[in-house]
């Protein structure tokens, strides 16, 4: 194996351990608000590494920038998803897990 499949495996193999610790982050995280910044981070950066290490495993192809533009799409939209889902939550009413809502009753709402 070259230095160029080494890089990429490096990449992919990050971005399923990404995936797999936000996954957990989601399962135990206690309210809305912190699942969905584990959900937020894992589908932006692991999809990065993704991406970046297809496109080295590719090389210098359309299918780079086919993976390039698919890159920058999601880089743009899932925290701008991620904002608006918080942003409605909250003029929904749910309320942020606190220290003191888990001593009251565990739930954030």
């Amino acid at each position: 194996m070259d230095i160029l499949q080494w890089l990429s495996a490096i990449l992919l193999l990050s971005g399923c351990a990404l995936g797999i610790i936000g996954g957990v982050g989601i399962i135990r995280f206690p309210d809305f608000y912190t699942r969905m910044h584990a959900a937020g981070v894992t589908d932006t950066l692991c999809a990065g590494l993704f991406f970046g290490g297809l496109m080295i495993h590719f090389g210098l192809t359309l299918a780079s920038a086919k993976l390039l533009l698919i890159f920058l799409f999601m880089l743009f939209t899932c925290p701008t998803a991620s904002h608006a889902l918080a942003k409605s939550a909250r003029h929904g009413g749910l309320k942020p897990w606190t220290r003191d809502s888990a001593a009251n009753g565990g739930a954030s709402q």
